[in-house]
C-alpha cells in the first residue's frame, strides 16, 4: 500500500515538474553541460554569497563551460522569499558540529537580509551582510559548514537527477525519429508496391492484345 502511494506521489511531482524539466532540455549544450550548470546554480544558490551569486553563477558557468542559462535559472532558488528559511536551515544544519546563536535569531538576521533585498536597495544590502558578518561572526562557521554541506549534498543529487532525465529525453526523441523514419519508409516502399503493381496490371493487356 506504501509502495503504491509513494509511485502514486513520485508520478504526480514529475508531472507538476515536467513543463520545467522539457524548459530546461531546451537550453543549448549536451545533457552533461546542462545538468552541470544547473547544479552549479543549486550549489551556488545554497551558499553564504548573497548579492553575487549571479556573477559567480556565469563566471564559473564559462569557467567550466557548463550551461550559464542552467547555473542562471537554478542559482535564482534564493531570493527574498526563500533565503530565510533555506539559509536559516544551513545554519541549523552547521550547529550540529558548532555551535552558535539560537536558530531564531539567525532567522531573524535573514529576514531582515531578504528585506533589504526585496527592496532592490544595494547599498543597503551590502551594509546589512558587512554588518551581519562583523556582528555575528560566532554565526558563521555554523552557517558556512552547514552551507557546504547541503549545497554540496543538493549540487550532486541535482546533477545525478537532471542529466539521467535529460538522457532519457534525448535517448526517447531519438527513438521517436528512427521509429517516424521507417514508418516513412514502409510508406514509401508501399507506394512503390502498389505503383510496379499498376504498371504490371496496364501492361497485361496489351500483351493479351
Amino acid at each position: 500500500m506504501s509502495t503504491e502511494k509513494s509511485r502514486k506521489s513520485l508520478k504526480g511531482f514529475l508531472l507538476r515538474v515536467r513543463p520545467v524539466l522539457r524548459f530546461i532540455k531546451g537550453f543549448r549544450g549536451s545533457p552533461h553541460a546542462i545538468a552541470g550548470g544547473f547544479s552549479l546554480g543549486i550549489f551556488i544558490a545554497l551558499t553564504p554569497t548573497i548579492g553575487l551569486q549571479l556573477v559567480i553563477a556565469v563566471f564559473l558557468a564559462t569557467l567550466l563551460k557548463v550551461s550559464r542559462p542552467a547555473a542562471l535559472l537554478s542559482v535564482m532558488v534564493t531570493n527574498p522569499l526563500t533565503i530565510p528559511p533555506i539559509f536559516t536551515f544551513n545554519y541549523w544544519v552547521g550547529k550540529f558540529f558548532f555551535d552558535g546563536p539560537s536558530i531564531r535569531t539567525v532567522y531573524y538576521h535573514f529576514i531582515q537580509i531578504a528585506a533589504e533585498m526585496a527592496k532592490l536597495n544595494a547599498f543597503e544590502l551590502l551594509v546589512r551582510i558587512k554588518s551581519f558578518a562583523e556582528t555575528s561572526q560566532n554565526m558563521l562557521i555554523p552557517l558556512i559548514a552547514g552551507c557546504m554541506l547541503v549545497a554540496t549534498l543538493a549540487g550532486i543529487v541535482s546533477y545525478i537527477v537532471l542529466v539521467r532525465f535529460l538522457w532519457f529525453l534525448v535517448l526517447r526523441q531519438d527513438r521517436k525519429t528512427m521509429l517516424r523514419e521507417q514508418r516513412k519508409k514502409r510508406a514509401l516502399k508501399t507506394q512503390e508496391q502498389e505503383q510496379e503493381q499498376e504498371q504490371e496490371q496496364e501492361q497485361e493487356p496489351k500483351e493479351e492484345a
